[in-house]
């Protein structure tokens, strides 16, 4: 418990940190043109910090993402087979991982800079081996087995460390390694070559069954490196290569912000302020939830988060207030969710910008039109829906809009803020994320007090779990790319793909209808990271452009969270709206029907997605 609390404290602090030194920095450069010395190095190597305790934290709440077949599995003796088997191979893959940590922070960090004052690299570095050490035991000790049986999870630790033979007796030895050592790393090698097939298909086999992705993902590597007799090592290489990159450290900041606003009355002042201007006019309350919905997805980058926020109040001003029939006031809700996805700052944006390579700023341009195209279409058949149905409207009231302006100015200045200071140049990606989630603390706990001082940690607590989920996966998937892109495996699927399919017009029905299936089964974090580094030279061999590649796969994810038998945010409105799964899908229809349209029309016009870039 004692321990649990240190975590929670390093975590939460690290997170604060985060914000307050590059908000720091911006002022100080702006007003004093001065600057915090080894700014950067701080704020990077924080991160590294934040990765590894955020994802302890999230392996304690079991809150690692996961695809999760398990909770559909009605047969429970099944289930929970499939969790001991999934928990013990995390477990072995897991304690590999910090033992390759161990010997990265030996072999490449020496000698040792300073960071911080007198604190050096190392240091930081020390979160790698210490977390990941962690993780394991927690996913031994949360494995379903009692008695005697418990054994079995934690001799995955052992044999863990007996699969890392190699990092270790580098740590021990250096690169002189005694001739029994040499030789019992050679075998190693040979082992890994013969079970390459094999294990990664098991691996494949966990990922579906419900172990963490990260797991998987780190398995994969560590099973293709040793196997190819690459060192292991690589693997911690590229985790703190990608957890001190100036890139991803928005990606906390913009979670952070989600969850103070998500937290506090944000959510139904909004709601309050566009039903007093959109009211009166055929559609008007249909324009208020699609807007009110894109709004808050786009600092979340969670779509379930805002079906869950916002999905009440809004369903009862559709349903109670303005006698919309239910079932069009779920599916609006629940395909309402996603769009803001396209529209800065969208995390997922960052992520593919991280994943590409591409201009972030070239990106969130590229976002818009489509993202605009998406809502457009939304409301237009909403407002014939309210026509047809004679939908009374509500007279407009000056003082009472005013009113209601009044009390939500600060959230709707949020956005107008960010992306000006952005798209001016005054702040960087980084600095928009602090001034993001310093600017929503003051406004929803100092200005509106909906949050009070002492509440802050709950909501640092839910942030945590989802930073620690979306950063273990970016580490590993970084490792898994490094392998991907040493064996040239995408070049070579590329050349291939040219061969089988000539047309670009084939390809690009063939990514879409792939992309909706990756939409239903995987979250849109483990998607990008995972998915789309494969996509990128298929992408540049058909001669599309890398903004255009990137909006087509996020809006593609967007329809597959819409897809049944398992798109996610059908799951999510069937808890929060209480109905069927299946009555959820008939009611989802129409609106899937109307962005598979949009989808269609973005993929197939490029000038949707490059229009803005191109007139930079």
């Amino acid at each position: 418990m004692v321990m649990k609390k240190i975590e929670r404290a390093l975590s939460y602090g690290v997170l604060a940190l985060l914000a307050l030194i590059p908000a720091l920095e911006c002022v100080l450069r702006l007003v004093f043109h001065t600057g915090i010395p080894n700014e950067n190095l701080i704020v990077t190597h924080l991160l590294l910090v934040l990765g590894l305790f955020s994802g302890m934290s999230a392996a304690g709440e079991d809150r690692h993402l996961a695809i999760g077949i398990v909770q559909y599995l009605k047969n429970e003796r099944a289930a929970r087979y499939l969790k001991i088997i999934t928990g013990t191979v995390s477990t072995f893959v897991t304690m590999v991982i910090a033992w390759t940590a161990a010997s990265f922070i030996k072999m490449a960090l020496s000698p040792a800079k300073p960071v911080l004052f007198f604190i050096p690299d190392t240091v930081f570095a020390l979160s790698m081996p210490l977390g990941y050490l962690v993780i394991a035991v927690r996913f031994a000790w949360r494995t379903p087995l009692s008695g005697i049986k418990r054994v079995i999870p934690f001799a995955a630790l052992v044999l863990g460390t007996a699969a890392a033979f190699p990092s270790i007796s580098r740590l021990l030895w250096g690169f002189d390694l005694p001739d029994f050592a040499f030789t019992a790393n050679l075998a190693l090698i040979n082992i890994a070559q013969a079970i390459k097939t094999p294990g990664v298909i098991v691996l494949v086999l966990c990922a579906l069954a419900g172990a963490p992705l990260f797991t998987v993902i780190g398995g994969l590597s560590l099973l293709l490196i040793q196997g190819s007799g690459g060192i292991l090592d690589v693997v911690a290489n590229q985790i703190y290569t990608s957890l001190t990159g100036e890139s991803i450290i928005a990606i906390p900041l913009f979670t952070l912000t989600g969850f103070f606003l998500s937290e506090s009355k944000a959510g139904l002042r909004l709601v309050e302020t566009f039903h007093a201007f959109f009211s009166w006019m055929p559609g008007g309350l249909i324009v208020l939830s699609v807007v009110i919905c894109a709004f808050f997805t786009s600092f979340t980058g969670a779509s379930g988060v805002t079906i869950l926020a916002l999905g009440g109040i809004l369903f009862s001003i559709l349903s109670e207030s303005s006698s919309y029939k239910e079932k069009f006031s779920v599916g609006l809700l629940a395909s309402s969710g996603s769009i803001g996805l396209l529209f800065p700052p969208s995390i997922p944006i960052l992520l593919v910008a991280t994943a590409t390579q591409t201009n972030t700023l070239h990106l969130f341009l590229g976002g818009i039109f489509p993202g605009i195209l998406l809502a457009a279409s939304m409301i237009i058949f909403g407002i014939v829906i309210s026509l047809r149905a004679n939908i009374p409207r509500e007279r407009f009231e000056l003082k009472k809009a005013a009113a209601s302006l009044k009390t939500s100015a600060f959230e709707i200045l949020l956005p107008v803020l960010l992306v000006g200071g952005y798209f001016s140049g005054i702040l960087s990606t980084v600095e928009i994320g602090a001034a993001s989630a310093v600017y929503a603390f003051i406004v929803e706990v100092l200005i509106h007090k909906d949050i009070k001082l002492g509440d802050v940690k709950h909501v640092f607590a839910k942030a945590i779990p989802i930073v620690g989920g979306v950063l273990s996966i970016l580490a590993l998937a970084a490792a898994l790319s490094y392998y991907i892109v040493d064996t040239q495996a995408p070049q070579n699927f590329a050349r291939w793909m040219q061969t089988a399919v000539s047309s670009r017009i084939a390809f690009l029905l063939i990514l879409n209808l792939a992309l909706l299936v990756v939409g239903c089964l995987v979250d849109i974090f483990s998607a990008i990271l995972i998915v789309l580094p494969l996509i990128i030279p298929l992408g540049a061999a058909y001669g599309i452009d890398p903004v255009h590649l990137g909006i087509i796969f996020l809006i593609n994810l967007e329809a597959g969270f819409l897809t049944p038998p398992v798109g996610l945010n059908l799951f999510f409105a069937s808890y929060r709206f209480n109905k069927p799964f299946v009555e959820i899908c008939r009611y989802v229809l129409p609106f899937l029907l109307i962005q598979l349209a949009v989808v269609m029309l973005v993929t197939f016009v490029p000038f949707f997605s490059t229009f803005l870039k191109n007139l930079l």
